[in-house]
């Protein structure tokens, strides 16, 4: 009688379900190395990466640069707290906002914490600047966001499961459709304190709202002295083909949120960044975290953004992404009902009768091809920015034969 043989593979998924709570549904594919654009499951078998650790990773697997100011600086000192100052996050935050163009900003570890950071910035300025009566706060938020998962920020989710069974939640957030500039200002009263915005919807869909949505909001804004926050912790650092997505229409939110690819793949960094207007409402005890600017993190941020800058990351964005979803939109699919985005941002939008994304998936991992679905019938393609057309093409040549 013979004995199958058991696959390193499964193993490990079984230790994984047996010891971690089951709060994620990956595909089953048990990664251990990845350089550039292609990762390497533990079977030795080779995967493109089409979805970056949702934008971490848009400069690449294992960045020769990043990985060296991590390891040089890791020889040195990787914590102090903040009760002490380190030689790294001067450096890394006047990089920042020189990328940024704002005068200051407040380091962070997850892109959670950095919403929050802004979140409670925001609500002082109102208070001790706008003269909203204390308590009274509220910030205008989209259906359909993504802003994290702590318990205040799932409360103005408008994703059910996201809120099932964690309330009571935190009030002062009124929602609107997302992407409608009339119902933004029909819902902005005296006690409005800002206007929270991913300038395009990541884990939504990949939802790209109206062109101009973005201009007419911050001339609402700015008309009735609300802070207009811009949520780029997925769509910022070259992403969407500009810096940042607000580019694409030419404005300069109040504050701003980074994160994911802050931290070039290699460690948590995130940042709430604004003018002194904004960031002078906190004072010594109102907020801080441990590890947040520790000098592992700031070295590693600076390199990121260099990176990003030398290799002009987000004009190859621009460049290949127009590309690559003009050449989606040409695959005659039965299955597809649209395909959007900008950049390397991509949503390959499955009809309903066709099913869920989720199989397009799996068929395309079958093929050497990691992608995941997102909001059931969406297919992101998020690439490394670094991603060359010839990787492109090997994912565009399977795609067809999967969504055909």
């Amino acid at each position: 009688m013979s004995t199958a043989t058991v696959t390193k593979t499964e193993v490990l998924l079984t230790e994984v379900d047996q010891f971690s709570a089951h709060n994620y549904h990956p595909l089953p594919v048990v990664l251990e190395r990845g350089e550039g654009s292609w990762v390497w499951d533990v079977e030795g078998t080779r995967y493109l990466d089409m979805l970056s650790a949702y934008s971490a990773v848009n400069q690449g697997h294992r960045h020769p640069a990043i990985i060296d100011a991590a390891v040089k600086q890791m020889g040195m000192l990787t914590l102090t707290s903040r009760a002490f100052h380190n030689d790294q996050m001067g450096p890394f935050l006047k990089m920042l906002c020189d990328v940024t163009g704002f005068e200051k900003a407040l380091p962070m570890n997850t892109g959670a914490e950095a919403v929050e950071t802004a979140i409670k910035m925001v609500r002082k300025w109102g208070y001790k600047v706008k003269g909203v009566p204390e308590g009274k706060a509220e910030i205008i938020v989209c259906e359909n966001n993504f802003h994290g998962r702590t318990t205040t920020i799932v409360g103005f989710s408008s994703e059910a499961q996201y809120k099932d069974g964690f309330g009571p939640f935190t009030p002062g957030f009124v929602e609107i459709p997302y992407g409608d500039a009339e119902a933004l200002e029909a819902a902005i009263n005296e006690n409005t304190v800002g206007f929270l915005v991913e300038p395009l919807q990541g884990e939504g869909g990949v939802v790209v709202p109206a062109e101009g949505f973005l201009a007419k909001a911050r001339e609402v804004c700015s008309t009735n002295n609300v802070a207009l926050i811009a949520d780029e912790i997925q769509t910022g650092l070259g992403r969407t083909g500009r810096m940042f997505c607000y580019d694409w229409e030419g404005i300069r939110p109040d504050v701003l949120i980074v994160g994911k690819a802050l931290g070039g793949g290699v460690y948590p960094v995130s940042a709430a960044i604004a003018d002194a207007e904004f960031m002078d409402m906190y004072t010594p005890g109102d907020h801080g975290s441990t590890f947040g600017g520790n000098p592992l993190g700031a070295a590693v941020g600076l390199a990121s953004l260099e990176v990003i800058l030398d290799e002009e990351l987000a004009k190859r964005s621009d460049e290949l992404g127009t590309w690559f979803m003009d050449e989606l939109r040409k695959i005659n699919s039965p299955h597809v009902e649209e395909v959007r985005g900008k950049g390397l941002m991509i949503g390959v939008v499955i009809k309903e009768s066709s099913g869920t994304a989720r199989p397009y998936c799996e068929a395309l991992q079958a093929r050497g091809i990691l992608a995941k679905e997102t909001h059931h019938q969406v297919i992101r393609f998020a690439p490394p920015l670094t991603i060359s057309k010839e990787d492109l093409e090997f994912a565009l040549g399977h795609a067809k034969e999967v969504l055909a």
